[in-house]
């Protein structure tokens, strides 16, 4: 008798956190549907950062060309998590980049972990008005191994617009990065990006992206480097494809930066990005 009641309470207390913990996730995703049903449905693009916000667990790989025609990798190139844990928030957790550079002279080794809160205070989806703005604030902590980090924490206030026109669409974001310490050799450059979009069919996103960083302050100080970047996204692939309403999805995509200014530190780089949204 002892051991049927004892199972019994077991099985109750089981279920009941079962139910609670599909409660609380059964929430928080239709909270998050809320939340992005308010917004356009625009694809986030292959680098500049997206002004709306998103659920997203996502990796880069990115192949860049040096000044002395050597070939650098970044791998996951600081992304992570991404999660809309209240209305109009979006909070990530980015990993540090593992950067491969292929030269006997530097080493190799894990970059800096960095976080983001991002605020949503105006939207309208494509029904109402299809625009966008938020803002931002990045963090980075100084977690690089040998010289691939930064020597000090950073903080970069960002803000993000967009603005939907059919089928087309323009996203920007811009951001000023602020180190906590030893600024004459850091300085506190300045990056702007922005894309034009346009949706074909149902899946299919081909983009051009301007990505520019003035540089104020440290070693490349009054110095300006922009890369034009075509890109081509794909996505949201719903899983499983048969079920419309279903959040869970697949994106990739690709890009190909050109240095179009006199001053860069690396040309014709490849970007390629593959995204689980929730």
């Amino acid at each position: 008798m002892r051991n049927r009641t004892f199972l019994s309470l077991t099985l109750f207390f089981a279920s009941a956190a079962a139910c609670a913990q599909g409660s609380f996730f059964s929430q928080w995703q239709a909270r998050a549907s809320r939340t992005q049903s308010k917004q356009p449905g625009w694809s986030v693009p292959v680098i500049t950062p997206y002004p709306a916000l998103i659920q997203v667990a996502r990796t880069d790989f990115v192949r860049q060309i040096t000044a002395a025609r050597t070939t650098t990798w970044i791998y996951d190139n600081s992304k992570g998590v991404n999660v809309i844990p209240f209305a109009n928030t979006e909070i990530d957790v980015n990993l540090p980049p593992y950067i491969q550079h292929n030269v006997p002279a530097t080493k190799d080794g894990a970059g800096d972990a960095s976080f983001t809160l991002k605020f949503r205070p105006f939207a309208g989806n494509e029904q109402h008005g299809n625009h966008v703005a938020s803002v931002a604030v990045a963090a980075t902590i100084p977690t690089g191994s040998y010289s691939n980090g930064s020597t000090d924490a950073t903080i970069a206030p960002t803000i993000g617009l967009g603005k939907g026109y059919g089928r087309f669409d323009v996203q920007s974001c811009a951001s000023v990065t602020l180190p906590t310490g030893d600024t004459s050799k850091l300085g506190r450059p300045v990056a702007w990006n922005a894309v034009l979009q346009y949706h074909v069919g149902k899946l299919w996103w081909p983009e051009v992206e301007e990505n520019s960083t003035f540089y104020s302050g440290g070693k490349n100080d009054g110095k300006v480097q922009t890369f034009a970047t075509p890109g081509l996204m794909f996505g949201k692939l719903k899983l499983p494809p048969e079920d419309k309403t279903s959040r869970i999805g697949l994106a990739f995509g690709a890009g190909f930066q050109m240095a179009t200014s006199t001053f860069h530190a690396t040309n014709h780089n490849l970007v390629f990005t593959a995204r689980y949204l929730f």
